[in-house]
């Protein structure tokens, strides 16, 4: 069967052999549409709280950009399973082992269907009790719950995108991926317009888009993988779950999982301490949280390149080229992320009042922007090395330290900050402190270390 397999599929349509070419032109080339791609995403909730603080209320739009932590908690589960995925099928396809990467690629797209029916039920039942848990105040409340409940309700769109995306990116293509959510970009910003400019729908037309928009971007993720020549195409009577591909899975992806949705709900306690200021710093925050989230996407889209070319590199054994590849990826984030740092500390207030204009609400926005934006650089250590371990099989490590960092300490600074100085600096200084232990440890490990352990998908 996979000698077969190995005759039959080569390397047609977006697929992108990273083994063999020069190191920057792959890196750009896989991280430049992902970067954009990335860009239309943040889209979907930028557009939202654009238009709610423009034209519905400012407690509308605190409910709709704070609700971010319960959203990752469940999709960030998702999403690391969805990585352990990618480097599956990245490996497999650098050792040219397409027969492995058709039974990944058919297991992952069943495991996401069932785990969209599963966070489904599990996001509209948990909804009610995380917002009381974050301390939402009374009058942000029921637009909160609104928008959270119609949001799960049609996750599963999302999720399949997401999936479908990472396999296409697993074998270098980003660029389809890019394209899909140009379409569901401009789907949400034009919906969001109509059912709040034009129905009146408020908070609720504005999840509604989003939900649309998403499912879209999922049906053109479908599409093309049932429509590709490649080592990936997806044929829906294939469908089934292969047991030692999802142990795989499961094995890398699931570190990844825990890391990420563990990081997520810890932000729902670092949540209700934003919240005890009230709805103005809520809304500054919101402000300052859709902003900060461009300027880390080069460096996350680098990171995502980085995985796929160590993943690729390490399935021919090529140790070298890896270790190349992580470190041009690494320069290459620094720089971007001082070029963007630069002007949004510059024009914070400007930036801040174009989600809410709201004199206090920029005022905090700006002040948080100022605060936390120096320290972004750091960002570029944990993000990118980690990335590379993850790429090489290794997710135990980074997860440790990610959990570490991000929920362990930080929690810790938090509670010891409300007792003893319970400020805005000081709550907003949680993010910088847990970015400088996580860095520091990631990259202790990693020249300790390196990629030496990596580990090959059997």
């Amino acid at each position: 069967m996979s000698i077969n397999l190995n005759r039959l599929f080569s390397r047609k349509g977006g697929d992108v052999d990273m083994t063999q070419g020069g190191i920057v032109r792959h890196l750009v080339t896989f991280a430049l549409p992902l970067l954009i791609g990335n860009i239309f995403q943040q889209l979907y909730n930028t557009v939202d709280t654009w238009v709610v603080g423009n034209y519905v209320s400012n407690e509308a739009f605190s409910a709709v950009g704070s609700v971010g932590p319960i959203i990752n908690m469940l999709i960030g589960f998702f999403t690391g399973l969805a990585s352990g995925a990618g480097v599956v099928i990245s490996q497999y396809y650098g050792a040219k082992r397409y027969d492995k990467v058709k039974d990944a690629v058919h297991t992952s797209i069943v495991m996401t269907l069932i785990m969209g029916v599963i966070f489904t039920a599990l996001g509209i039942l948990m909804t009610p009790a995380m917002l009381r848990f974050m301390k939402t105040p009374d009058e942000v409340f029921p637009e909160s719950q609104a928008y959270l409940v119609i949001y799960f309700a049609g996750v599963i769109g999302l999720m399949i995108y997401n999936m479908g995306s990472g396999i296409l990116r697993a074998v270098g293509d980003s660029a389809k991926p890019f394209l899909f959510l140009v379409v569901s970009a401009v789907t949400n910003t034009v919906l969001d317009l109509v059912f709040v400019l034009q129905l009146h729908m408020g908070v609720e037309g504005v999840a509604y888009a989003t939900i649309i928009a998403q499912g879209l971007s999922a049906v053109l993720t479908v599409i093309e993988l049932m429509r590709t020549r490649s080592c990936i195409r997806l044929s829906l009577r294939y469908l089934h779950i292969d047991g030692p591909s999802l142990k795989q899975i499961l094995v890398i992806g699931f570190p990844a999982a825990i890391q990420v949705s563990v990081t997520s709900f810890s932000n729902v306690f670092v949540q209700s301490y934003i919240n005890f200021f009230g709805p103005d710093f809520m809304s500054g925050w919101t402000a300052y949280s859709k902003i900060d989230q461009v300027v880390l996407l080069p460096m996350q889209s680098l990171a995502l390149a980085s995985t796929t070319f160590v993943g690729q590199n390490l399935g021919v054994r090529n140790e070298d080229r890896a270790k190349r590849g992580v470190r041009i990826a690494f320069l290459m984030s620094v720089v971007s992320t001082i070029v963007l740092m630069i002007p949004v500390m510059i024009f914070a207030p400007g930036l801040t009042g174009f989600f809410n204009d709201k004199p206090q609400v920029i005022e905090y926005g700006a002040f948080l922007l100022r605060l936390i934006s120096p320290f972004y650089v750091l960002c570029c250590v944990n993000q990118v090395y980690a990335g590379a371990l993850r790429g090489a099989g290794d997710s135990n490590v980074p997860m440790v330290i990610m959990l570490g960092s991000f929920v362990v300490f930080r929690q810790i600074y938090l509670f010891v900050c409300s007792k003893l100085c319970n400020t805005v600096v000081a709550i907003a200084l949680a993010y910088p402190a847990g970015w400088i232990v996580a860095s520091v440890i990631t990259l202790l490990y990693f020249h300790k270390v390196g990629l030496h352990r990596y580990k090959l998908i059997s």
